[in-house]
């Protein structure tokens, strides 16, 4: 999963959004524990202009860093769900530093 992680995070900072949710995708797949996993796959997905898939991943990746006592890939996941959230109802998206 290390690898797949590594290609998405390259790929999504190369702006290859479609690219790094694949491989993304395929590093929860060998790992679905894998909470940073989940919160790339979301970032990914989200750049990719698909936010709904953002939403389940990042509500997933909440699931499994709870479970797995991470709680600052949960705050992050959170913070991102959030924003979301408020995109999908019109807000305009908040603007802050965490990540």
């Amino acid at each position: 999963h290390t690898l797949r992680f590594a290609l998405a995070t390259r790929y999504l900072a190369a702006g290859d959004a479609a690219a790094a949710a694949r491989h993304a995708e395929g590093a929860v797949k060998l790992d679905p524990d894998y909470s940073a996993g989940w919160k790339l796959l979301g970032q990914a997905q989200t750049a990719a202009g698909d936010p709904a898939r953002a939403a389940t991943s990042y509500r997933r990746g909440i699931e499994v860093a709870d479970r797995r006592g991470d709680r600052q890939a949960a705050k992050e996941m959170q913070v991102f769900l959030k924003r979301l959230e408020k995109a999908a109802q019109g807000a305009p998206p908040s603007k802050t530093n965490e990540t």
